[in-house]
């Protein structure tokens, strides 16, 4: 089941022009009805069911259905974001809740350089194959062992 918005949760994020499930999703499917000021799937059919709106929605008011593996047939799932952590609860059809929190960084944001170990680029070798690359930079590319006949 695609993901569903619950209307009187929401709030289409207090007025802006773009929601949060609007900006999160990576298929553009969410959509704010101008009338309503609500978000809405405008094509269920496409979900891929990827939680990202679900995780980032400051109301809760987006629900998509929970994978077998870990909450059962007629389970909901419930993400709470924190700023370190998701507190996930899971609502079984007999009423009992389960929590489980994961963390969603091991660093502190901003902390990464993902260039660190990169060459500088050479703009006149840009045309030539495997420019910024291991090969590019001088490393040498492994050679698998040869075959045993």
């Amino acid at each position: 089941m695609p993901s569903y918005v619950i209307a009187e949760k929401c709030d289409g994020c207090m007025g802006r022009e773009k929601t949060a499930c609007m900006y999160i999703c990576p298929h553009d499917l969410m959509a704010l009805d101008p009338a309503t000021r609500k978000g809405y799937n405008q094509e269920p059919e496409q979900c891929w069911e990827c939680y990202n709106c679900v995780k980032i929605c400051p109301q809760q008011a987006i629900e998509v259905r929970a994978y077998a593996d870990f909450a059962p047939l007629g389970g909901s799932v419930i993400p709470m974001m924190a700023s370190d952590s998701i507190m996930w609860t899971v609502k079984f059809r007999n009423g009992n809740l389960k929590r489980f929190k994961f963390p969603v960084r091991t660093v502190p944001a901003g902390s990464v350089d993902i260039f660190a170990d990169g060459a500088q680029a050479d703009l006149a070798k840009i045309k030539q194959p495997g420019f910024y690359s291991h090969h590019a930079r001088g490393d040498e590319l492994p050679v698998p062992p040869p075959l045993k006949s």
